[in-house]
């Protein structure tokens, strides 16, 4: 056996894998709301993470022109064991997200911080201006609303 082929094929393998991983890990999903789409965080929250959220959001929008707002849901979010410095990191992330979307004229919203989360936030001192509802579903109603509709059971 020829081990270093073998390492090659491998390694060719795993840089396939990872590009999967990537193109998957970042779900855009459409929405009932006209022109909106949702980006749901799943699992790591970390910089390089986010970067890759960016990317692909902009990588969307520039495909989809008619997108004029963005949710984002945190509700799956592996946030409970941040500490203080990925609380700034993650401040400094989402900052960044808001403003380039901002600059390209789509709504950023931030949904699903469950009050732990907020409440450690709160307590590191972090500043973040953004426009943020409880859930998906509470910002979808007030997206609605201002169209004029409503979500009916």
């Amino acid at each position: 056996m020829d081990y270093e082929k073998e390492i090659e094929r491998l390694k060719g393998r795993i840089a396939c894998l990872e590009q999967t991983i990537r193109e998957t890990s970042v779900p855009i999903i459409s929405s009932i709301v006209n022109h909106t789409i949702l980006v749901p965080i799943v699992g790591y929250s970390g910089g390089e993470r986010f970067e890759l959220i960016r990317t692909k959001v902009h990588e969307y929008i520039s495909k989809h022109p008619d997108v004029n707002c963005a949710i984002f849901d945190f509700s799956g979010a592996d946030l409970d064991e941040k500490d203080h410095a990925e609380f700034d990191q993650m401040a400094i992330e989402l900052g960044l997200l808001n403003n380039t979307l901002k600059l390209m004229d789509i709504r950023p919203i931030l949904v699903g911080f469950n009050p732990q989360i907020v409440r450690k936030i709160v307590l590191a001192g972090i500043h973040m201006d953004f426009e943020t509802y409880g859930t998906f579903r509470a910002a979808l109603k007030v997206l609605l609303k201002e169209e004029g509709r409503s979500l009916k059971k």
